[in-house]
């Protein structure tokens, strides 16, 4: 077998194991690593770099396998392993493609659609916010719930149930958490992570993938209210939020319907002042390694 055959065939099926590695097993070991919460910005990094370095894993395929065997591609056999490469590619461009539309799509939409339902149902509330009351909106419910619409024209929307119940600083740092998600636009993390994670076929996804993600961009709104209001404000509305469900395509206070993720919150703000700056470094030094590993596959066997 030539030489730059057998490379390209190494680099293909590696770049395959990586991808799937990747996906499979390294993220299933990541859910279980909660240490990774501590720093939920860093987190979220790592989380975008490993399913990117997958993708990107499976899109390189063909490519690489055509540059490797430039020279050989006049015999049928040759153009085989070639051919398969290139699918492996177009198998991949074709998926994220679709997620990359389903998932906007359908969440722009939706927000599109709630957002005109608040022009009708929702109230401007100028004492709660003198700077910006416009997008802010009062929705007539009982159940105490307070979540943001995300978007060119963003939306906080907060219950009176949530008023009668919270009291003025805690509702201070409920609408602190929810303009952070509007300000760092979370949103956007969440949803690109969201596409690489829908690309990746199915039996290779775990759907607590997701979850998770959505939890370390709460921590980060968490956190970011507990540094304007303190840390007793926003622990107090976690706990009175903490089974309060919010809209599918927001980013909400509460745990829509979910103690547990509350209470995790609720554990991770009070070590919000301890920052620990080894597992820092060694989450971003993760994250890089992850990103070269295949430039580096590519590098060591195709060189060969």
């Amino acid at each position: 077998m030539p030489l730059p055959m057998l490379s390209a065939l190494l680099t293909v099926a590696g770049l395959l194991l990586l991808a799937v590695v990747l996906i499979w097993p390294v993220q299933r070991a990541m859910i279980r690593r909660h240490v990774f919460r501590r720093e939920p910005l860093l987190a979220l990094l790592v989380w975008q770099a490993v399913s990117l370095a997958a993708v990107v894993s499976l899109l390189a395929a063909g490519p690489v396998a055509v540059f490797l065997m430039r020279g050989l591609l006049d015999q049928p056999q040759h153009r085989v392993v070639a051919y398969i490469a290139l699918a492996i590619t177009a198998y991949m461009l074709v998926r994220l493609a679709v997620a990359g539309h389903r998932v906007g799509a359908s969440l722009r939409r939706t927000r599109r659609e709630h957002r005109a339902l608040l022009e009708l149902v929702g109230r401007e509330f100028d004492a709660l916010d003198q700077h910006r009351p416009q997008s802010l909106r009062v929705i007539d419910h009982p159940t105490p719930t307070a979540y943001c619409v995300p978007g060119v024209r963003n939306r906080v929307v907060i219950s009176t149930g949530m008023l009668a119940k919270l009291g003025g600083p805690e509702v201070a740092a409920v609408l602190a958490h929810e303009r952070s998600h509007v300000r760092a636009r979370h949103d956007l993390l969440v949803e690109f992570f969201t596409v690489l994670h829908t690309a990746m076929p199915e039996p290779l996804r775990h759907d607590d993938v997701l979850a998770e993600v959505h939890l370390l961009a709460e921590v980060l709104a968490d956190r970011a209210a507990a540094r304007l209001v303190g840390p007793v404000p926003m622990g107090r509305a976690l706990v009175a939020l903490a089974s309060s469900p919010h809209p599918t395509a927001t980013l909400g206070a509460g745990g829509n319907g979910s103690a547990s993720a509350a209470q995790v919150r609720l554990s991770l703000l009070t070590e919000s002042g301890k920052r620990d700056w080894a597992l820092a470094a060694a989450m971003s030094t993760y994250a890089l390694v992850v990103l070269v590993l295949p430039v580096a596959l590519i590098g060591i066997i195709g060189s060969r």
